[in-house]
């Protein structure tokens, strides 16, 4: 199973991270000290809570398990105002968001991994912003093409073709399918990455390999 799209950076974004990435790599050169390909800084299991603003606000969302589930994600997001004027996110955007960070399969995100996707979802909102110049909430389908490129991935036009018309309604992108689209590509990168041990786009999958890593994303 042949995969061509990856190379020297995995969704590079020139910079403009205000938080942390997950891991896929060696560094970018030029990105700063603790960056990985993907456009955002290195996961790190060594942030301390004390002094951090957003664990009051974690511990508010995650409720008695200390833990924050996809109902509780969707509520958050919907509540905290980062998609501005845009759509809510959807329940499933959230789970595939959950699944992308999920490194010990609990279904659910500790507070190191909240950290690190509320700082991915500030990336992807900054990018979106910049493609989306009429400011209309949406962006079009060689937007999105352009957005794909610039982070790095190396598709061909037939599956640029295929992603447009999964994640499109009536030819435009929202925020939150536009979100699901980039952890999607991140997290089937990764788990495709993680088998190619020579790094040459080709793998062999059993296929309950294949299913266990696809459905859970």
């Amino acid at each position: 199973m042949a995969y061509p799209g990856y190379g020297g950076a995995f969704g590079n974004f020139g910079g403009q991270m205000p938080g942390m990435q997950m891991q896929m790599g060696q560094p970018v050169s030029g990105t700063g000290p603790n960056l990985l390909p993907g456009g955002y800084p290195a996961y790190s299991d060594n942030y301390s809570s004390a002094g951090d603003p957003m664990w009051t606000y974690f511990t508010a969302v995650a409720g008695q398990d200390g833990e924050v589930d996809a109902e509780e994600l969707q509520k958050c997001l919907t509540q905290s105002g980062i998609n501005g004027a845009y759509s809510p996110f959807s329940l499933e955007t959230c789970r595939i968001m959950i699944a992308m960070l999920d490194r010990d399969y609990t279904g659910k995100m500790g507070f190191n991994e909240f950290k690190e996707l509320w700082a991915a979802l500030n990336a992807w909102k900054q990018n979106f912003i910049t493609i989306d110049q009429d400011q209309s909430g949406t962006v079009e389908h060689h937007e999105l093409n352009q957005a794909i490129a610039a982070m790095g991935y190396r598709l061909s036009p037939q599956t640029l073709t295929t992603i447009v018309r999964r994640y499109s309604k009536n030819g435009r992108i929202f925020f939150d399918d536009y979100v699901a689209c980039c952890v999607k590509l991140r997290a089937l990168t990764d788990f495709f990455r993680r088998r190619d041990h020579l790094q040459q786009g080709v793998v062999n999958f059993i296929y309950d390999d294949f299913l266990q890593g696809t459905m859970a994303i």
